[in-house]
């Protein structure tokens, strides 16, 4: 399939906005996305903002990125609405081991992509921690987050990864780019048969 610049336009750059429960590892995927190397991170008060031009070897290779990531905490979650508003995706981290809190994870998923804003919006749920023991599988994650409730209008794919040594985060954004050149077509498509 390779990557084409013609798919996005020749200088634009994505909007992304990654969001997820504190401690999930949002700060590790960015920086690990930035500078292909761990970088000790502290709890996000507020946000981290990066431009991102991505590697690997996929679809999403060389597209820049406009990454917000929005920190965690209870008392932060009322920012990720304004942040998420005409997002080209959204990626969502959640703690793999931490199975007491996606109930809470689930609940937060399901109250951002409901914003109108966000509906149809690609997601991508990052399955984080996956090289811990007891961390649940893809298809758990994407049970216990109840992914099939969301919107039929919502693509979304849930990948496995290790935000600390970089597995799975790059074939993450090949298939989060993949669901915003499509939706991008469709969304031209309805525009020229109006």
């Amino acid at each position: 399939m390779g990557n084409s610049f013609s798919n996005l336009g020749a200088f634009q750059s994505l909007h992304i906005v990654m969001l997820g429960l504190d401690s999930a590892g949002k700060t590790t995927v960015l920086y690990r996305l930035k500078f292909n190397e761990f970088v000790n991170t502290v709890p996000t008060i507020g946000f981290n903002t990066e431009r991102i031009r991505l590697g690997g070897a996929g679809a999403s290779r060389g597209i820049s990125c406009h990454f917000w990531d929005v920190g965690g905490q209870e008392k932060l979650r009322p920012l990720w609405k304004p942040y998420s508003r005409c997002t080209d995706g959204i990626v969502y981290v959640v703690d793999s081991v931490d199975a007491e809190r996606l109930e809470e994870a689930r609940a937060e998923l399901h109250k951002i992509t409901r914003f109108s804003e966000n509906q149809g919006t690609p997601l991508l749920v990052v399955a984080n921690k996956q090289d811990l023991p007891r961390a649940l599988d893809v298809a758990e994650i994407e049970r216990q987050l109840a992914l099939a409730e969301l919107s039929p209008s919502t693509p979304y794919h849930v990948q496995p990864a290790c935000a600390i040594i970089g597995e799975g985060l790059h074939e993450g954004m090949d298939k989060l780019y993949e669901m915003i050149v499509k939706r991008r077509k469709s969304l031209k498509q309805k525009k020229k048969r109006q």
